[in-house]
């Protein structure tokens, strides 16, 4: 068999035809070509038979026994009559105006998925930053390939994460029914969300049954103008943590005010008694917030209220859950806790938007599961430089990308 023949069959890249190899210092270079002889154009893929002018490019490929394995190739530029310009021709190897073959990126990919990129660079040997451009394209190409993902939402989660110092956040959308993330961009504002309105148009806004989100006024904005028929449900985290902010706030606000040392000494260790579930309990914790209801009753009190919200949350029958929520809206304001009653307002702005979960059960934990596994490769990446970079990695990870790498058989000969 012929020493062309067999790097034909170890590259495994159909329309290539290797012409010759040689050694060098690093490695192996293989010259090739693609198996067609008239010039395609890299863009449209239209025949090009005006040929403008050739010169030699390299691409890196897969290793080869431990040797860098690169493929050599005078690739030309044509005329092409449905672009009506000069394009660069198409190769079957690698993508339009890429340095790495398709085998090489998506192996990079695939790595970048389960480490972080500084392994990746050192494993493949290439440049930390080369490894971020390549996973933007792998993610591109997915993106273009796989349909737009855009289609038949009917259930989405809305959430913003940082990424950076100095408060710079990306906005990202998540599809509850296939657990992925579809859609992510710079920014926290209404305008930002808005922009994601616009992407998905005025028809799949239609077809939006429900949006889970936090409290936040730009968001709701952005969701009321663009899908005013689809449910706004706030999330229970979100909503059980104003109870349990304004529990800590009247905590701190009796600690301040207590006489001895020892007084404020015994509020200060009550805090994490305080927050627990009532399962987590032990018979100690039980006791000492009973011993509350005597030694502070304010507290007492605010706890009382944190338990009962948690307690109408946890219910099934809506109807039974807005009255009992309404019940305890009033309790909030004549409990002469200030903390309370401003949660007491907030929860009745957002009274219908709170009850969609008990009836639902829609939440935002699936988003906040995949922004933990965000934050996750943000550290082992050391952060990121910009929003684009953060973005191509989300997509790669937790947006139903599938790279598989590139694994092949000599066939074919006997």
């Amino acid at each position: 068999m012929r020493t062309t023949t067999v790097l034909r069959v170890l590259l495994s890249i159909q329309d290539l035809v290797v012409r010759n190899f040689q050694f060098e210092a690093t490695g192996l270079l293989v010259d090739v070509a693609p198996g067609w002889q008239i010039a395609r154009c890299g863009e449209c893929g239209t025949r090009c038979r005006a040929v403008h002018d050739a010169r030699e490019r390299r691409w890196r490929h897969h290793d080869l026994a431990g040797m860098t394995l690169y493929l050599r190739y005078r690739i030309r530029r044509a005329d092409c009559p449905s672009c009506k310009t000069v394009k660069t021709e198409k190769v079957p190897w690698a993508a339009n105006g890429a340095n790495f073959t398709y085998d090489f990126e998506e192996r990079v990919a695939f790595l970048a998925q389960q480490s972080s990129k500084t392994a990746v660079a050192t494993l493949q040997r290439t440049a930390w930053r080369t490894v971020g451009m390549i996973i933007r394209r792998v993610v591109a190409r997915s993106l273009e390939t796989g349909g737009d993902r855009l289609d038949d939402l009917r259930f989405i989660g809305v959430d913003e994460l940082s990424y950076r110092r100095h408060h710079e956040y990306v906005t990202v959308i998540v599809d509850h029914e296939r657990s992925r993330i579809v859609w992510a961009s710079k920014g926290k504002s209404a305008a930002t969300l808005k922009r994601f309105f616009d992407d998905l148009g005025p028809e799949r806004c239609e077809k939006l049954e429900a949006v889970t989100l936090d409290l936040s006024a730009a968001y709701i904005k952005a969701v009321s103008e663009a899908t005013p028929e689809a449910k706004l449900i706030f999330d229970r985290f979100h909503v059980q943590r104003l109870a349990q902010d304004a529990l800590d706030d009247t905590r701190r606000d009796e600690v301040r005010e207590a006489v001895t040392k020892d007084q404020k000494k015994a509020l200060k260790s009550m805090r994490w008694k305080l927050q627990k579930s009532a399962w987590n309990l032990t018979d100690a914790d039980i006791q000492d917030l009973e011993e509350l209801e005597r030694v502070n009753y304010p507290i007492f009190r605010a706890h009382m209220l944190k338990e009962s919200l948690v307690s109408i949350l946890d219910g099934r029958q809506i109807n039974v859950a807005r009255r009992r929520l309404k019940n305890w809206i009033a309790d909030a304001r004549s409990s002469s806790l200030v903390h309370f009653a401003r949660v007491a307002a907030t929860i009745e702005k957002h009274l219908d938007g709170v009850l969609e979960y008990v009836s639902s059960r829609l939440s935002n934990g699936r988003t906040e599961g995949l922004n933990g596994k965000i934050r996750t490769i943000t550290r082992r990446s050391f952060g990121f430089h910009s929003a684009s970079a953060l973005i191509a990695m989300i997509f790669l990870c937790c947006g139903g990308v599938h790279v598989t790498p590139a694994h092949s058989a000599p066939s074919g000969f006997h």
